[in-house]
């Protein structure tokens, strides 16, 4: 079962894989949801954004998500002439995913959050690749910026910290980035319903 999610996820199949539209709807409706939210009830999103990264619990939802989904890749993705170490990555993974868990406590839900970016970046990215609309290149935008944020979050987390003390000093600073966010998600949701 993962392997055929993984072959859907990572267009591994002959048949191809997840569809640009589907792709764009979902990424357009989870920016629009996502950014409504920050804008209707802003004190709740920023309070809780400037929690989010000394959180625990939230580092361990989310970097529990990441290690699933980074071990049905490992076990399914092609390795090349590196194949031979498959079993190592499959034992040290998860016990460094449990060491993590348990002395790398300070900023780990922002180190999470990175890691998943990641993740789902190279998914937007798969699902664009070659596709024929040039409308298309709004995803790999959005996918370029998650999965740039995301090697900052795993590597320097305290950026985050200070992106979130940033856009939260000033109310008309994160007005316009939740409208900014809303428009981009609505021009990825009508690309993706009209032409791809």
């Amino acid at each position: 079962m993962l392997e055929d999610l993984y072959n859907y996820l990572y267009h591994q199949n002959e048949s191809g894989g997840i569809p640009l539209k589907g792709t764009g709807i979902v990424v357009g409706l989870a920016l629009i949801a996502g950014h409504l939210i920050a804008l209707l009830k802003a004190a709740q999103v920023k309070a809780f954004l400037k929690a989010f990264p000394r959180n625990y619990f939230w580092g361990v939802v989310l970097l529990s998500i990441a290690f699933v989904w980074g071990m049905m890749c490992l076990s399914n993705m092609d390795m090349g002439e590196f194949y031979t170490l498959r079993k190592w990555f499959l034992i040290i993974v998860p016990i460094g995913f449990v060491l993590v868990l348990t002395n790398m406590k300070e900023f780990l839900s922002v180190r999470a959050l990175g890691c998943l970016m990641l993740l789902v970046g190279g998914i937007v990215l798969e699902a664009a690749f070659l596709q024929a609309p040039a409308s298309r290149l709004l995803l790999p935008c959005v996918a370029y910026v998650w999965i740039i944020a995301g090697m900052y979050f795993v590597g320097m987390p305290f950026l985050m910290r200070d992106a979130v003390n940033w856009i939260t000093a000033q109310d008309q600073r994160w007005k316009l980035a939740a409208i900014g966010g809303i428009v981009y998600g609505i021009a990825v949701l009508v690309a993706a319903v009209l032409w791809w």
